[in-house]
């Protein structure tokens, strides 16, 4: 009998399983209609429905009714499970209603623990199992056990055909341990689910199949997930062109904390796949800065092998990486900012593109003698500075620490001022170069309200999502002109686009990606808020 599979190899296309978490037959059937266009498997987690729904799935004919492969899974809470399933209750399930035999078309997703007691079951039934349809699963959601490799071998033992195993991220570098995985078992011709979960995971979601992996688990939408970091079937498809991703791909992507947020995936995606480049563009969640480096970047000592290519760099990194490059760009050096690096002969090379970028949407003023506020010290702020120096503007640093706001200021022949209770009466621009605003916890602050605002005559947000932040909600209250922060956003981008590539950004495409990417954000956002 044929395995409802397709055997991975190194030119077949990465297989996406969609879980489904309903917790209604009614809402499952509907469920399973939205996903037949894009997904190639179906995972059923049946811990989400009630005891009375999940007695009618499994007897309704409902699974006879699904064309694609059909991955059946029924967890523990401590594996992530929704109901009570304890592992006696689980082990009188699988026997009576899904042990894999030769009437089972379908996967069964059975755990490490029960995999071993049908092993030493005594049980009639446990001879029927048809090992080559089950897919033995490990689940950490706490972190990623430093007996991987023992884990790993231990399932190894067993005859299940499909091994899965799943482990906690907590910062980027614990993936490097389930890429291992991935290497381990193409060698030994074994086939395996690896995961990374949460938001430092998210890469091993995206380039696990083009690495080893079996297929790759994605939500229905955004409010569905059923793990951890899991993202939707069409961004895997759509946004990271999951199934165009190989070996030689070569990999660029931001790096941050946090970067969930980042629109930069969208454009620099969109972009590659207009010119037709082999590449794809991730988010690197990172907290431990020269440890991601040292393990994952640089040439001479990572423990990946991946063609990488560059990297955006972004709050609150900026200036910290400077310690850990081999050469910078004569600008940035004197920004004291790098926004972007570049892998070239092994060696990390680090350049600002923000600088540029800050002031391009700012060609129509006249800056010579303007009086100009600023408020903010981070790498943002260093590199607006930096340009604003060169258009001879009077600038004026503002902070909630005043020592901070000298230091910065004297490097830059600035002026320095408390950010409490100031006034930007007076002042031509007022520049926010703060994350204040930026979608996410952060969204409902300001760094200076409409009654500071008031009597300047431009505000300019660095931060574009939202397009309309509350910044420039106070500065409009003010009767100030207001400047949104994607074309400085854009700008740099296109910029990072050519120092990765050697061609010339596709603006337009990168501007339209950009305006889709922001308008579905708005709809995720107001959909959720609205629950």
């Amino acid at each position: 009998m044929s395995v409802p599979m397709t055997q991975k190899s190194s030119e077949s296309r990465a297989q996406v399983c969609v879980s489904l978490c309903a917790t209604s037959i009614d809402q499952l059937k509907n469920e399973i209609d939205r996903t037949k266009s894009y997904a190639d498997l179906i995972e059923l987690r049946l811990d989400c429905l009630p005891d009375s729904e999940l007695i009618y799935a499994v007897g309704s004919g409902l699974l006879r009714t699904i064309s694609s492969p059909v991955i059946l899974t029924l967890r523990s809470t401590e594996q992530g499970g929704h109901c009570c399933w304890s592992q006696s209750k689980r082990l009188e399930f699988w026997l009576k209603h899904f042990a894999p035999n030769s009437h089972n078309t379908h996967l069964s997703d059975i755990e490490l623990d029960l995999a071993v007691l049908l092993l030493k079951s005594q049980r009639p039934e446990t001879a029927a199992i048809d090992w080559s349809r089950v897919i033995c699963s490990y689940h950490d959601f706490e972190g990623s056990p430093a007996n991987l490799e023992a884990i790993y071998e231990r399932m190894a033992a067993l005859p299940a055909r499909v091994l899965k195993i799943a482990v906690r991220a907590h910062q980027i570098t614990d993936t490097v341990p389930v890429f291992k995985l991935l290497e381990r078992a193409r060698r030994e011709g074994r086939e395996l689910i690896a995961i990374a979960m949460g938001e430092a995971g998210l890469v091993t979601r995206i380039l696990g199949p083009a690495r080893g992996a079996l297929l790759t688990f994605g939500a229905s939408d955004p409010s569905r997930a059923t793990a951890p970091g899991q993202i939707t079937c069409k961004e895997l498809t759509r946004t990271y062109r999951l199934r165009c991703i190989s070996l030689s791909t070569q990999i660029m992507g931001v790096v941050g904390a946090p970067v969930t947020q980042s629109i930069s995936p969208q454009i620099h995606n969109a972009a590659f796949e207009a010119l037709g480049i082999d590449a794809v563009y991730l988010p690197f969640e990172v907290t431990n800065l020269e440890e991601f480096i040292r393990r994952m970047i640089r040439p001479s000592t990572r423990e990946l092998d991946w063609r990488l290519r560059g990297l955006s760099i972004t709050a609150p990194h900026k200036t910290r990486i400077l310690e850990v490059l081999d050469w910078v760009d004569d600008a940035a050096r004197e920004i004291g900012s790098v926004n972007t690096i570049v892998v070239h002969d092994n060696l990390l090379c680090g350049y600002n593109t923000d600088a540029q970028a800050a002031v391009a949407p700012l060609r129509g003023m006249n800056l010579r003698g303007a009086h100009v506020a600023v408020i903010g010290t981070g790498g943002a702020a260093r590199a607006l500075l930096w340009s604003l120096r060169k258009e001879k503007a009077v600038v004026t640093v503002f902070s909630r620490s005043l020592p901070g706001a000298t230091s910065l200021a004297e490097e830059f022949g600035a002026h320095a001022q408390p950010l409490p209770k100031a006034s930007f009466d007076g002042f031509e621009l007022v520049i926010n170069a703060m994350p204040l605003g930026m979608r996410g916890p952060l969204i409902d602050e300001t760094p200076a309200t409409a009654d500071q605002l008031r009597g300047a005559k431009t505000a300019y947000d660095l931060v574009y999502h939202p397009a309309d932040t509350r910044f420039l909600g106070e500065a409009r209250a003010a009767g100030c002109q207001i400047i949104g922060g994607l074309a400085m956003f854009l700008a740099q981008a296109a910029e990072q686009f050519r120092l990765w590539t050697g061609r010339e950004a596709p603006l337009q495409v990168m501007t339209q990606a950009a305006a889709l990417a922001l308008k579905d954000r708005h709809l995720a956002f107001t959909a959720t808020s609205s629950k």
